[in-house]
């Protein structure tokens, strides 16, 4: 299923104080540039049009939210829903997510980290450029926090099932411990973390789900 066309948002919207690109960011990382409080912080790999990010930082006010995605119109849509909040706890940056990982972000540093629905590049030749690959696992394994999260989502099983193994291959010290497999409407519509997934879900398409937490590292 492929993304809907989004409008764009206008350039007199005034975003700048929730929206970065990659090249404006401060090296080291230094978060109160970004956040007004030093509260743990999470990271969000392709926030599309920003349903998750907003939602999840109105519901955890004690987190701060990074939304990631690289289209620059997705980027600048996702970061407009952050706007007419107090809570100041959400931003969104347009870069590749595996830079960010490689480059800002230091070991041992993200609460949780969020995949929801990535690109599945269905071409077998393609599969090398999807955001779940070893070298990224292996990075998002490293900047993780002891007991930190993985969220993972997406509607193509063979992706699922692809990054299990590559996770039990590469990032060992991550323990998958809730697995889900639905196609049925949940009653709660907040269930729904993404646009995309409510769509795969009223198509009558199964979405495949899992945690994995980070064993603690005892020197």
């Amino acid at each position: 299923m492929s993304r809907r066309s989004i409008k764009s948002i206008s350039s007199d919207v005034d975003i700048s104080g929730i929206f970065r690109r990659y090249s404006e960011l401060s090296f080291p990382i230094d978060s109160g540039i970004l956040f007004d409080c030093g509260r743990p912080i999470e990271l969000e790999i392709g926030s599309g049009k920003g349903r998750f990010l907003r939602r999840i930082s109105d519901e955890i006010l004690d987190r701060n939210f990074i939304g990631t995605e690289v289209s620059l119109k997705y980027a600048r849509y996702a970061a407009s829903r952050l706007l007419n909040r107090s809570c100041g706890n959400a931003v969104v940056i347009c870069c590749d997510a595996a830079r960010l990982l490689e480059e800002w972000i230091p070991d041992n540093f993200l609460y949780g980290v969020h995949v929801y629905f990535p690109d599945p590049w269905w071409k077998r030749s393609h599969r090398k450029r999807r955001i779940l690959r070893a070298e990224v696992l292996q990075l998002i394994e490293r900047r993780l926090i002891s007991d930190g999260i993985l969220h993972f989502r997406t509607d193509v099983e063979e992706y699922y099932q692809s990054t299990l193994e590559l996770i039990s291959q590469h990032a060992l010290s991550l323990d998958i411990f809730d697995v889900n497999v639905s196609e049925n409407l949940p009653e709660d519509e907040s269930d729904y973390n993404t646009n995309f997934e409510r769509r795969t879900i009223l198509n009558g398409e199964k979405v495949y789900r899992a945690k994995f937490k980070k064993k603690p590292i005892f020197q």
